[in-house]
């Protein structure tokens, strides 16, 4: 405990004295025991501050099962890009709470000491992810520099302002939130790219009436494969002046990796056309040929003769857009209107993995949307888990009208699929969001849709991660199949928004708290799923172990005291572990 004589409202005004020594947890290599200095945060410089630079105070760092992932990969980690952290270490920490606390003088226009700020890590250089926490050394440390890399990226500074009413764990869990909101903003693209590489697709005894008005009108390069005359004249009719035309006949979908490689270099066109589908075989191998953020448009009257295997991992990091129509008009599958994005007003979701810290943020979202489903559904086969989501949320789905339904399967007489039945009529849900990043579980969730329904693969799984989806559905009842990673600056700041005006409560699912030496016992106990909701550290903090927060009221009576009537974090209870128990500065 410190014994200086301080404010709560000094701190965070961002005075006070720096500690002696700097905490902070590098990450050495690959699993936990490449996490610190045996098990023990380090002693780290705090270097003077450059013109261009910032020197930030880390108040709140949430943690996250994408720590764990750099954790068990190390050095092979996607986002490190081969580095070796042996020599050049990182640190995890991108769900980040900051304050200024000294201003480069290349900045005094731009920021204030005492300016609190959310990071979003997200962040890109020349169109090049260099996250913060994962490129960048992040969070897990009391105090840093950060400067250009951080300040001036492609999208400029990679941080939004947080007002002095939000609490800090509130602010650092606005990123994991941001992931939410962004999961339901539309980020596909949705029409054919201008100057891009188009392939169309036909059967040569194909004389449907298909029109294509204006939506190749800009591309820059049309590939014709077996279309008919009919049709190869009207594409002709509807491409711009400039488009280059190409014609590769005859090529079946076991040449359509040739074909790709040959016309792309192998990256993959932009846009694929396909008319008259009717073979699984056909749509598994022409899925596989769209770029990055490239659309394939089925258009067509007849179902597929099977379930196509579609990439389930690009689905959520290569935001590949699946859209169709039944015809003619090729275009009236493209645009917004068209492919929707969000929950359906008034309709059924269910979340699978409802039981996790992102699930129980999917649910919570769905309550208190304006505009959200009328019946929630929440599947996990962790009671345990189950029965922390009702405590926490079904309170607040009683207040907002809704009806939450929670399911265990492993407890049930009946399968989730049997379960979505009888609740919709035999319809299926218009919903369904999967948190769990398991190809066999994603597929079951795709069978609990109803046939225009949207499915949303939130969790991570790696490219090339195969699974049956029934495409069919997207031109005969526009069914959505869509996934999401990571978020913008915009989603963070809608987050940071809701919070303010009390449509939205970050910290309910806070499920543990712990002082800067309980990092590394923090991201084990991400790794093994021992709290249902989300860890937060707080690396000001000092002589806090990793704590529940039923074990935190025990424990330290005093901040039990100011938890919720349900148990929950406040800023109240926040105020008091700062006010007790932050690190002793330097004298």
């Amino acid at each position: 405990m410190t014994t200086e004589d301080w404010t709560f409202a000094d701190y965070r005004a961002g005075g006070t004295a720096l500690p002696e020594p700097n905490l902070g947890w590098n990450i050495y290599g690959t699993g936990l025991e490449s996490m610190g200095d045996d098990g023990s945060p380090e002693p780290m410089e705090i270097p003077a501050v450059g013109p261009g630079q910032l020197l930030i105070r880390i108040d709140a760092v949430g943690l996250c099962f994408s720590d764990v992932k750099l954790i068990r990969l190390g050095n092979d980690h996607p986002k490190l890009y081969g580095r070796d952290l042996a020599e050049d270490p990182t640190r995890l920490g991108h769900e980040a709470a900051v304050t200024v606390v000294e201003v480069g003088d290349a900045l005094t226009s731009r920021f204030n000491k005492g300016d609190r700020l959310a990071i979003q890590p997200d962040i890109h250089v020349d169109g090049r992810s260099t996250a913060y926490g994962y490129t960048i050394p992040g969070g897990l440390i009391q105090y840093h520099l950060i400067g250009s890399e951080v300040l001036d990226a492609d999208d400029g500074a990679y941080v939004i302002p947080v007002d002095d009413e939000i609490g800090y764990a509130a602010a650092a869990l606005s990123e994991p939130w941001a992931c939410v909101e962004a999961a339901y903003t539309q980020r596909r693209r949705l029409d054919p790219l201008a100057g891009g590489k188009t392939w169309i697709i036909g059967d040569p005894n194909d004389r449907t009436d298909y029109r294509f008005d204006h939506c190749i009108a800009d591309v820059g390069t049309v590939v014709l494969t077996d279309l008919s005359g009919e049709v190869h004249a009207r594409v002709l009719e509807s491409i711009g002046a400039d488009t280059e035309t190409i014609v590769a006949d005859g090529i079946g979908p076991d040449a359509y990796d040739a074909l790709n490689a040959e016309m792309t270099g192998g990256t993959g066109f932009d846009d694929v056309i396909l008319l008259g589908p009717r073979s699984a075989e056909q749509v598994t191998e022409a899925a596989r040929q769209i770029a990055f953020r490239g659309t394939l448009n089925l258009v067509g009257q007849q179902p597929l003769d099977d379930l196509p295997q579609i990439d389930f991992g690009r689905l959520h990091y290569d935001y590949t857009a699946y859209v169709g129509t039944t015809g003619p008009e090729v275009g009236n599958a493209y645009g917004e209107a068209r492919n929707r994005c969000d929950l359906r007003p008034g309709g059924t979701a269910v979340f699978i993995g409802a039981g996790g810290p992102m699930g129980q943020m999917h649910i919570q979202r769905a309550i208190e949307s304006d505009d959200g489903p009328a019946t929630i559904i929440g599947v996990d086969p962790d009671g345990i888990r189950l029965a922390v989501l009702e405590a926490s949320l079904r309170p607040l789905a009683e207040k907002a009208g809704r009806t939450l339904v929670l399911f265990d399967p492993s407890a049930a007489e009946e399968t989730t699929e049997e379960m979505v039945g009888r609740l919709t009529g035999g319809e299926g849900a218009d919903d369904v969001v999967v948190t769990v990043p398991v190809a066999a579980v994603m597929a079951d969730a795709a069978r609990l849709m109803h046939a225009d329904g949207m499915l949303v693969f939130f969790a991570g799984i790696a490219n090339g991660t195969m699974g049956p989806l029934d495409m069919s559905r997207v031109y005969l009842h526009n069914a959505q199949y869509t996934g999401t990673s990571g978020s913008a600056i915009s989603d963070q700041a809608l987050v940071l928004d809701k919070a303010m005006n009390g449509s939205l409560s970050p910290a309910l699912n806070l499920a543990a708290i712990g002082g800067i030496e309980a990092a590394r016992d923090g991201v084990e106990a991400v790794m093994q799923g021992r709290f249902a909701g989300k860890v937060m550290i707080f690396p000001q903090v000092s002589g806090v172990p990793l704590l529940g927060l039923a074990e935190l009221a025990e424990q330290f009576p005093d901040i039990g005291a100011a938890l919720g009537e349900r148990g929950e974090w406040t800023p109240q209870a926040e105020q008091l572990l700062f006010e007790k128990y932050r690190t002793a500065p330097a004298h």
